[in-house]
């Protein structure tokens, strides 16, 4: 046991409640994959096992002693990630699986949580220096670097890993006059950007790229390809109406029975929930969602260092910008990306990775509250 560390104190310090969210919402995404591809929910049921094994060990490691390794979690990421560029599994149209040892995985989405813990030590380390010209150089040297190599298997995924570090970077105390002067620099590029890469010419984006934006744009233009699975998403989700159809109907008006929607158990999971589950249940989907993000947030403002405001942030900030992508691909919202719903999708790493970031979360909660507890900021001791 902890020395001077009561049980009953630590499970006054432990995070239960993000636990019940997480779990809920990982049971309700489990229906729902059943519902769509019945095939695959026993191995979805095995990834949440194996990810509250992970979340629990990983919340009782004292994250500043996994920070003591951020440089090898660094390298150890990049060596994934060019490992997949030089031999990983190609699997509908894309790079991005890697088998070690007769295990498969997507480093790209554990990328996202090894990026949060590098980063959480790297400002740390750096606070007071955050806003010079030379750390930030540095900084984008470091994120760029696999953000390029992840850009070779998955544009989306590359959106989001550069969403999650301006996350933690505002969270580090980047200067406010720089946020306005990107925001005032990258409105009129967007505006740019996206004038340029629908022209029929455009070198920028590969033409599945170039398609998405343009089904988004003009649906109407390419409802029998580009634009098929977003419009019968979309067209799902409104028949639920308030109550939905009912869970794993059999009715032939169901988009999802139709087949109109290709792998509903990944990327338009959404689109399941809300034909079946209607609108009630979509919103208690959002809600879920929006409660890990919140409580991850609020462990971030209580942290006692910046690490654990970083890593408890970057959390947050990945179940909230990725579900709200997800769903804005289901609703039509935003181009058809590929990015999983945290929690609900089909995926056994994503599961895992996430969990593993929700294990970490829990881990700044209670070290900091120990801490609090007992008047030091000194780390967890074990017999």
């Amino acid at each position: 046991m902890y020395k001077q560390y009561g049980f009953r104190r630590f499970l006054k310090d432990y995070d239960f409640k993000l636990i019940c969210l997480v779990v809920s919402l990982t049971v309700l995404g489990i229906l729902a994959i059943g519902s769509a591809r019945q095939s695959v929910q026993n191995r979805q049921i095995m990834g949440m096992a194996l990810g509250i094994f992970v979340m629990l060990a990983s919340s009782l490691v004292d994250y500043h002693f996994i920070l003591k390794f951020y440089h090898l979690i660094y390298i150890g990421n990049l060596i994934l990630l060019a490992l997949v560029i030089v031999m990983g599994d190609d699997a509908g149209g894309a790079q991005r699986w890697l088998e070690i040892g007769g295990i498969r995985f997507q480093p790209s989405e554990l990328a996202k949580i090894l990026l949060i813990l590098f980063f959480a030590q790297y400002i740390m380390l750096n606070r007071d220096r955050l806003n010079s010209f030379g750390i930030i150089l540095l900084s984008l040297v470091l994120i760029g670097m696999p953000m390029v190599m992840v850009l070779k298997e998955d544009l989306s995924t590359t959106i989001m890993i550069g969403v999650i570090f301006c996350v933690m970077m505002y969270i580090g105390g980047i200067s406010h006059k720089l946020v306005l002067g990107l925001l005032a620099v990258t409105v009129p590029v967007s505006v740019i950007f996206l004038t340029l890469v629908i022209q029929p010419d455009q070198k920028i984006l590969q033409d599945y790229q170039q398609k998405r934006i343009l089904a988004w744009l003009y649906p109407d233009e390419y409802k029998d390809t580009q634009a098929y699975q977003q419009n019968n998403s979309m067209m799902a989700i409104g028949s639920g109406q308030l109550l939905g159809k009912g869970y794993n109907n059999n009715e032939i008006s169901s988009v999802k029975n139709g087949n109109f929607i290709s792998e509903a158990q990944t990327d338009f999971i959404f689109a399941v929930v809300g034909e079946e589950w209607g609108f009630l249940g979509s919103c208690l989907i959002v809600i879920l969602e929006f409660l890990i993000a919140l409580e991850c947030a609020l462990i971030g403002w209580k942290a006692r260092d910046m690490a654990g405001h970083v890593i408890a942030g970057g959390v947050a900030g990945l179940v909230c910008f990725q579900s709200f992508i997800n769903m804005g691909v289901a609703t039509g919202l935003v181009p058809n990306t590929g990015l999983p719903l945290p929690f609900v999708s089909y995926g056994l790493t994503s599961l895992v990775s996430l969990y593993l970031g929700i294990g970490l979360a829990l881990n700044v909660r209670w070290v900091s509250r120990r801490a609090r507890n007992d008047g030091s900021g000194n780390s967890l001791s074990f017999d």
